[in-house]
């Protein structure tokens, strides 16, 4: 039996899913991209969090990276993002509170606090997918989506020092 929060749950993350899905299109609107992490994360850990979610970012937003960079002698560099990404704080309950409140406005790549319990990627799925949702606490989350809406969600937080 499922439960009207379990219901709600499943639901938004189909349609965040499917957000993910179409995210490799370009969009009509300017978009913006964030990344907020735990203030209590120790540096290290917080610079770890912020990667894989920029990595996740990245493979489902690949129009969001710009052109090759080019020397004078021809020599190439990887193309990078062009509109920048904030590295933004929050506590803990801040956290979760924004990822429940932006899945339904843009594209949400989240990192469980389990993710850096173990390097065992299979441990990992196997540590989550025992866990309620509800009870998963997040590193950080990251927003990709219309500018303004990002903006709105994220406007009253500090950046990350």
């Amino acid at each position: 039996m499922f439960s009207t929060m379990s219901f709600r749950r499943n639901a938004l993350l189909v349609q965040n899913e499917s957000i993910g899905a179409s995210a490799a299109q370009t969009p009509a609107e300017p978009e913006r991209c964030v990344i907020v992490v735990d203030e209590a994360l120790a540096p290290g850990k917080a610079s770890n969090a912020a990667a894989v979610v920029a990595f996740t970012l990245g493979q489902r937003h690949s129009h969001l990276v710009g052109e090759p960079l080019r020397e004078l002698d021809g020599t190439t560099h990887p193309g990078l993002i062009p509109i920048g990404i904030p590295v933004l704080k929050a506590t803990s309950a801040q956290l979760s509170a924004l990822r429940l409140k932006s899945l339904p406005h843009c594209d949400v790549v989240d990192f469980p606090v389990q993710g850096q319990t173990t390097t065992d990627y299979a441990a990992f799925l196997s540590v989550v997918s025992s866990l309620p949702g509800e009870s998963l606490h997040y590193l950080a989350v990251g927003l990709v989506g219309p500018r303004k809406k990002v903006g709105k969600l994220v406007g009253g937080l500090a950046l990350f020092a």
